[in-house]
């Protein structure tokens, strides 16, 4: 059953939480982290079934899953409160057997995919019915050991496997056009053997949509979404700003960041 929500409210709700998150912890990474959120809202808040896995590859975007997390209960609030802090559960990067939630540690990013062709190639095998989502960033489509999966799981013919890359054209020393070429391209997917589709990343309903066509009947594909998105989505000085892949916010840019998500979200 997906949960029936005012998606546009949770959206700017949790990109509070998140820039709270950061300024509390004097931390960066906000960026990355509010590029990603509505993704995660259509997959993980809306859509994930007990006997389904989510896996944030893109780890740096950690404080947008321990959002999601709190918002779904899996996170208390008093824990929430000790992110980034000596002897926290809730680390820069995710920490595994801590919370229901996040089953594995991916580190920054690179290890999603491999991890979660593994995971749907077991519930293939146990005919469970189960899917795996996995969230990439369009950087992390670089890495070896992603393509390796990939390969892995078009031959495997793992059609319960769903890949949401965070397409915002920027990684951490540039735009990823400059860096290693659009390795996130859609061809380069459909090459392979994944069935893709390309889709705005911040319009919820056109994610689930496509996310509920593409699994509707077995296929023997698995199943990629590239998802067209914003670095620092709802906050008007960090849109498609390479520095705040980085940044940590002043007390001023933080009043200002609020205000940015308040009138754009109607939170």
């Amino acid at each position: 059953m997906i949960e029936t929500i005012d998606t546009t409210v949770l959206s700017g709700e949790l990109r509070l939480k998140v820039l709270s998150l950061y300024h509390a912890a004097n931390a960066g990474h906000i960026g990355c982290s509010l590029s990603c959120i509505d993704l995660m809202i259509t997959t993980l808040v809306q859509r994930k079934r007990e006997q389904d896995t989510f896996l944030l590859s893109k780890g740096h975007a950690a404080a947008a899953l321990y959002a999601c997390l709190n918002h779904l209960g899996d996170i208390p609030d008093e824990e929430l409160d000790t992110f980034y802090k000596n002897g926290t559960t809730l680390p820069a990067h995710p920490a595994p057997n801590q919370h229901r939630g996040i089953p594995f540690a991916t580190g920054s990013l690179g290890h999603g995919l491999p991890i979660g062709t593994g995971i749907a190639q077991a519930g293939k095998l146990l005919g469970d019915g189960s899917k795996v989502f996995v969230l990439m960033s369009d950087g992390e489509t670089n890495e070896g050991t992603t393509w390796e999966a990939a390969h892995f799981a078009a031959q495997y013919r793992l059609d319960n496997l769903v890949v949401l890359i965070d397409k915002n054209g920027l990684q951490g020393f540039g735009n990823t056009a400059d860096v290693m070429g659009d390795t996130a391209s859609a061809d380069l997917w459909r090459a392979i053997g994944f069935e893709t589709v390309e889709v705005n990343g911040h319009d919820v309903d056109e994610i689930g949509a496509t996310i509920d066509r593409l699994t509707a009947v077995p296929n023997g594909k698995p199943k990629v979404i590239i998802a067209r998105t914003v670095k620092g989505k709802g906050v008007s000085y960090m849109e498609n700003k390479l520095e705040w892949h980085y940044l940590p916010m002043t007390p001023a840019q933080y009043e200002e960041a609020v205000g940015d998500v308040k009138s754009t979200y109607n939170v």
